[in-house]
């Protein structure tokens, strides 16, 4: 990564935990897609969590990517309203088409310079 200048990383459903020198190394520079909206059901089990607990909506994060599992700063979230006759297949199915759209316009941003983190605040930029 190192060798090729990398500027962003962009993880989609990674399903490891990164080494505390790698992301330190790449501070503020790795993104992450959650199917949740954090920070409510962390890990890996989200939409079943999401289902067992009985919410009626739930959604999809990008955050920066921190030491800690899903408690970077939160970039863009998008609600996905639970319906009684889901199940983890078809809020899947929900989730991944709000994914499919907050994520690109996550890294759009990313880009362009458009995202100032506040603490654990992510401003969006004019």
């Amino acid at each position: 990564l190192k060798k090729e200048k990398i500027d962003l990383i962009c993880l989609a459903g990674f399903m490891r935990v990164l080494s505390a020198d790698f992301i330190k190394e790449y501070r503020n520079r790795i993104l992450n897609i959650h199917p949740a909206l954090l920070p409510s059901f962390k890990g890996v089990c989200a939409i079943k969590d999401a289902l067992a607990c009985g919410v009626k909506i739930t959604g999809a994060t990008v955050h920066f990517v921190t030491e800690d599992i899903d408690s970077g700063p939160i970039i863009i979230q998008a609600a996905v309203k639970i319906s009684p006759e889901d199940t983890e297949e078809t809020l899947f199915k929900k989730m991944h088409d709000q994914e499919h759209k907050i994520y690109p316009w996550a890294i759009d941003l990313f880009c362009r310079s458009k995202l100032k983190i506040i603490g654990r605040k992510v401003k969006i930029l004019e």
